[in-house]
């Protein structure tokens, strides 16, 4: 039986930011644990892959330490569409050990993941095999909550994520559809959106027009260094979703990627609709143009980590 991946030493520096390059890593070793067990325990073969989910792995030092405070764990799993957990009872089983897996893990961190709870259809994705979610708090207060996606094809992390942005900006529309009159909204809710908006252009970023890049860039900048402040102000969120709205950003998000699934005759406001088989489908021109960037992140991440243990610089031109 193959080696599994350890897991990261550390997850929270000295001054108790995580370090993401560490999160992703753990993430990582969780499916591959999770699909070890599946094996063991109830002697079915379901390979998994995992990730974070979130554009704050983009928001790190060279060394992938957060340059903000992480109270909320997303990540990102793929798994086979067709397979044993499509059995209800399998599935259950499969969320159960998760769970289990999850929280042994992250107790090394000092983290205590409870009260799972799991099923929950996503909105936007397929009508057939909706993404799904299981959600846990953290009982010892250190962060909020994990929440993971689980996504119905299997496909190597960076790849889940692209697909998973087509999703995330039908999500943002909702409020910046600039055909409806803004809506009006609690601040966390408005919180959550803007933090969305950062998420979609730094994964995306590649692939944005360059036109649009350059309208984009200053409104982008200002907000995420709001955020890097904590952003706790009613009237500064108020104003930045305002500042969003009118910018019309959420437009040049889907310019970016509609084309690309055009070619292959996928409109993208109508991801519920398509096939199953383009579940975690990424057209080769968006492959070759986001994957390696999202996928090098973390790698030059981690040749910092270990050119900082060996008393060496770090390479330079990271993000964030």
């Amino acid at each position: 039986m193959r080696q599994v991946t350890k897991l990261p030493e550390h997850l929270f520096s000295d001054d108790r930011r995580i370090n993401l390059c560490y999160l992703h890593e753990t993430f990582k070793a969780i499916a591959e644990i999770v699909s070890l067990r599946l094996k063991q325990n109830l002697n079915i073969d379901v390979p998994l892959t995992g990730g974070m989910w979130g554009g704050s792995y983009l928001i790190a030092d060279e060394t992938g330490k957060a340059r903000t405070n992480v109270v909320r764990l997303y990540n990102i799993i793929s798994m086979p569409q067709v397979g044993p957990l499509e059995d209800s009872s399998l599935f259950e089983q499969f969320m159960e050990i998760y769970h289990q897996t999850a929280r042994h893990s992250f107790k090394t961190y000092g983290l205590d993941f409870v009260d799972p709870k799991w099923g929950e259809p996503i909105p936007y994705t397929n009508k057939i095999k909706p993404t799904t979610t299981l959600q846990m708090w953290d009982a010892s207060e250190r962060v909020k909550f994990h929440r993971a996606f689980f996504v119905w094809n299997s496909a190597p992390w960076e790849q889940s994520i692209v697909y998973d942005a087509v999703r995330n900006i039908k999500v943002i529309k909702e409020l910046l559809d600039i055909n409806q009159r803004p809506a009006r909204k609690e601040s966390s809710e408005l919180k959550f959106l803007l933090q969305d908006v950062l998420i979609i252009y730094f994964t995306l970023r590649p692939v944005l027009t360059p036109d649009f890049a350059e309208h984009a860039e200053p409104i982008v900048e200002e907000l995420l260094e709001h955020f890097l402040a904590g952003m706790h102000n009613e009237e500064l969120i108020e104003e930045q979703f305002h500042r969003v709205f009118s910018s019309a950003l959420v437009y040049g998000y889907e310019e970016a990627l509609a084309s690309h699934y055009k070619r292959d005759g996928l409109d993208i406001q109508k991801v519920e609709d398509w096939p199953v088989e383009k579940i975690n489908w990424v057209p080769q021109s968006l492959k070759e143009s986001l994957c390696p960037y999202l996928k090098n992140t973390f790698i030059n991440f981690r040749t910092n980590i270990d050119k900082q243990k060996a008393g060496r610089p770090p390479l330079s031109g990271m993000s964030g």
